[in-house]
């Protein structure tokens, strides 16, 4: 693994050839797996599961809760959400899940709400709004986001 000096990486749990680049912080519980790269500004809470080959760009923040599967492409200041009714010091006894299957790419600015599942090779348009499971080997745009075709 290759940190860079300037990240705050807490957790021990971090495969082969992975990146972590400057301001990130990784909490204890975080799993990482082999060749990642994990850029400048990012946020991974400790209920996280990230697997090999994964991009995670700058300005994403992962909280608990979300799974990203190996070959995982995560574009730019991509928001997960992990609470349906979010309130001030009032938690959940369980955040919803998360699931990015293999391959699959978010554009740039996606916001992906609490309990969806993005299938195995899907692409979600830069700036989509997914409220619900994308179908495998699909692109879903817009907001909320609709499919726009298949591979």
């Amino acid at each position: 693994m290759n940190l860079h000096k300037l990240s705050d990486v807490q957790s021990s749990n971090i495969g082969e050839n992975t990146n972590v680049w400057q301001f990130s912080v990784i909490l204890p519980g975080a799993v990482i797996g082999d060749d990642c790269n994990i850029c400048a500004h990012t946020f991974i809470e400790n209920d996280v599961l990230i697997g090999n080959r994964v991009t995670v760009k700058s300005g994403v923040y992962i909280w608990d809760g979300v799974t990203l599967e190996d070959d995982v492409f995560i574009g730019p200041c991509v928001a997960f959400t992990n609470d349906k009714k979010p309130r001030s010091k009032v938690y959940p006894e369980q955040f919803s899940r998360i699931i990015v299957k293999k391959g699959a790419s978010i554009g740039a600015n996606a916001t992906i709400l609490p309990g969806v599942v993005i299938g195995e090779g899907a692409m979600v348009g830069a700036g989509a709004v997914v409220t619900k499971d994308v179908p495998a080997n699909t692109t879903v745009v817009g907001n909320p986001a609709r499919i726009l075709g298949e591979k």
